[in-house]
């Protein structure tokens, strides 16, 4: 599958999309807050349900991917996507959004066992086609950091989870129109890989797993924490909420670069070569971000997520390695659901702890 064939094209747009639409609640809280009459503090807690679901319902969407077909599970992916995010911007009260956004992330949870299979499974070099998607998915961030905090603040907070849902809708026709069907569901193709032994197997996965749940947790710490903690800590600079979303988009759409980097060097080098100094790096960044403001701290942000990003890729190159593509939406979906259903909860209590 090349890259710029339609269905790389919609499969990497898919991924922006999950992404972008995910985070828009973390971007505008601050909005909506003013608007209800709460503490922002408040309603971070209501954001639990779509990163659980997110989570979690991988694991059924992942089974659904390998069994009903993946064609299928991405057309229910960008109309449940675009339908939820029309009604999360219905909602009047945090009870309301709390329900709509669970709604949201069970529909979110489609994408990465599903779309990434689906575009890996032809591909020549899957580390570099994994950094591409990568690419395309923290573009959804920076996108959506950027945009989400404008648009909320001059159009209104409905409008931040408006216009990603029609665009949603939009790809959902497009795929319909332009991706063709599947001629089997992936469950029923014949292998083409040999199965690993069962120590092995299990070695395998408790890697993925333990590796699925620090990124997670780290990965969603900052994409659903970094505009408050620049809004606090950079109050200088970014009391403008135009100055505070350029200020994301540069320090998202920056580190975003980091996937093609790994996913090419993915393809020519062991996985663990390039894994663990990426890991190591961010614990000294990490600690530098916790004691500079302003500039510095915005300099550092964007350093600490070149590395946050740049550890993404490793668990699909894992899978894409080891795992047979018949079964490799089910794997996904498992270890997705461990790595976010932990880091769901750890990403819910930021507005208690900030309190």
């Amino acid at each position: 599958m090349s890259h710029g064939s339609p269905t790389s094209i919609l499969l990497n747009i898919g991924h922006a999309m999950d992404h972008w639409i995910l985070v828009v609640f973390a971007y505008s809280w601050g909005v909506i807050a003013g608007v209800w009459g709460v503490e922002w503090t408040e309603l971070t807690p209501f954001n639990y349900g779509a990163l659980f679901m997110f989570g979690a319902g991988s694991i059924v969407s992942g089974r659904l991917g390998d069994l009903w077909g993946r064609w299928v599970m991405m057309v229910i992916f960008f109309v449940g996507m675009g339908v939820s995010a029309l009604i999360i911007a219905l909602c009047t009260n945090k009870w309301q959004i709390g329900a709509a956004l669970t709604l949201m992330g069970a529909f979110a949870s489609i994408y990465h066992p599903v779309g990434i299979p689906m575009l890996v499974q032809k591909a020549r070099n899957p580390g570099f086609t994994i950094g591409i998607n990568g690419l395309a998915g923290n573009m959804g961030i920076a996108i959506a950091a950027g945009a989400s905090v404008y648009i909320a603040q001059r159009f209104g907070w409905q409008a931040a989870f408006i216009l990603p849902g029609l665009i949603c809708l939009a790809c959902a026709v497009a795929f319909v129109v332009l991706v063709p069907r599947e001629e089997m569901a992936p469950a029923k193709r014949a292998p083409k890989m040999n199965d690993l032994p069962p120590a092995v197997m299990a070695r395998v996965f408790a890697i993925m797993t333990f590796t699925a749940v620090t990124g997670s947790i780290v990965f969603n710490f900052t994409t659903n924490g970094n505009g408050e903690l620049l809004a606090i800590r950079a109050k200088s600079i970014a009391q403008d909420p135009a100055m505070l979303a350029t200020m994301l988009f540069v320090i998202f759409s920056l580190a975003s670069l980091a996937q093609l980097v790994v996913g090419k060097m993915i393809d020519r080098y062991p996985l663990k070569n390039i894994y663990l100094p990426i890991v190591l790096l961010q614990v000294p960044l990490f600690l530098l971000a916790s004691q500079v403001e302003g500039w510095a701290l915005f300099l550092t942000a964007i350093c600490f997520m070149l590395l946050v990003f740049g550890a993404i890729p490793f668990t699909d190159a894992m899978i894409v390695k080891y795992i047979d593509d018949r079964m490799r939406s089910r794997v996904t979906g498992v270890r997705l659901a461990i790595g976010f259903g932990v880091s769901s909860f750890v990403v819910a209590l930021i507005g208690p702890a900030v309190k």
